[in-house]
């Protein structure tokens, strides 16, 4: 009953208005886009307009090939930095032109989250001069007055989320909670491979695959989830992943300067003795170079590695807590370490083996 009636509204706002922004989040244009709405709208004669938000979180030169393939008029904007919100008033009025129309109506329909009152509010601005009551329409609702002949709704029309797969990957459900969590996870997984599949190669190094699930089995190597007798955990892998989604720590795009760490390159000398001697034990590497090793502890971090056979030998210095390095290794490297080794007493290091 609840789709039934969210669905009645967004009909209800379509009839209303002459113009519809389809309000669409930028980092997931084809997880935030709802194809059954765009056919309500060219459907009903009215005009369409996309509007992908929060553009300031994708590189420009994604958002300008976005837009030159979509079939449907793009707008990029980041409603909070107040960018592009000009050049959407200016779009809006160059449509108002070709409809033969006095006062012209202008909703935003999309998706929770997706930032369409932000958008309202921003369009409102000091630009809004007045109010007028819409005839007939939901008890309460206004029109608020842009230009002469622009007139925009005060409340966006939310699309409602009909599926669980769908209300999981966009954070409505706890992933923790989920009890079969393999479904939604390979649907992102293959909306991932839709829109911008690099983002699995920069965050997990996997460049070669048979089909999502084959993509989860990989994740869940490199991330070390596997059940007693080396096979992988596959429910607990689609967990962890979807969990990274939902809290951002995994986006279709990296954002290189936030993950840009300060470190001293170091440990050369010491890497190419390890290399020429094809050592890839984390105890016989401290046994062997700890004297060396403990001169370089101390606050600075230091990393280095280096390839040995089918392994990397990586070593990092300058943390209070031997997991703060492994973490480290694993973010500098973008692989998982399967052994290592902690050295050092106030300021500890880690020697760490990764696949």
């Amino acid at each position: 009953m609840k789709q039934k009636k969210a669905w009645r509204i967004v009909k209800e706002v379509i009839g209303e208005a002459d113009i519809v922004v389809e309000v669409v989040d930028a980092r997931d244009p084809i997880g935030t886009r709802n194809r059954k709405l765009e056919r309500m709208v060219i459907e009903s004669g009215k005009k369409l307009l996309i509007v992908m938000n929060k553009a300031d979180l994708v590189p420009k030169e994604w958002a300008e090939e976005y837009k030159k393939r979509s079939e449907i008029p793009v707008i990029f904007i980041s409603a909070r930095e107040r960018k592009g919100t000009g050049i959407l008033r200016k779009e809006l009025k160059k449509m108002a032109k070709t409809i033969d129309k006095d006062k012209v109506k202008v909703a935003l329909i999309g998706y929770p989250n997706v930032g369409k009152s932000t958008i309202i509010n921003v369009l409102k601005g000091k630009h809004a001069v007045g109010t007028a009551p819409i005839p007939g329409y939901t008890k309460g609702k206004h029109l608020i007055r842009l230009t002469k002949r622009l007139w925009l709704l005060d409340t966006p029309g939310v699309v409602p989320i009909d599926d669980f797969d769908e209300l999981v990957i966009k954070g409505g459900f706890p992933a923790d909670k989920i009890e079969e969590p393999v479904k939604p996870a390979l649907k992102l997984i293959r909306r991932i491979l839709e829109t911008r599949k690099e983002a699995l190669t920069e965050k997990f190094d996997i460049r070669e695959f048979r089909d999502e699930e084959d993509i989860l089995r990989k994740i869940g190597e490199r991330r070390g989830i596997i059940r007693e007798g080396g096979e992988v955990d596959i429910e607990e892998t689609a967990r962890w992943f979807l969990r990274e989604w939902q809290t951002g720590r995994f986006t279709l795009f990296s954002n290189d300067e936030e993950k840009k760490e300060e470190y001293i390159e170091s440990f050369g000398e010491i890497l190419e003795v390890i290399k020429q001697e094809n050592l890839t034990e984390p105890r016989i590497i401290l046994w062997k170079f700890r004297d060396l090793l403990e001169e370089y502890v101390g606050s600075e971090k230091r990393f280095g590695a280096i390839e040995v056979g089918d392994f990397t030998v990586a070593i990092a210095t300058g943390f209070k807590k031997c997991p703060n390095a492994i973490k480290f290794i694993e973010r500098i490297t973008g692989k998982n370490v399967i052994t290592s080794e902690c050295f050092g007493k106030k300021w500890k290091g880690v020697v760490a083996i990764l696949d």
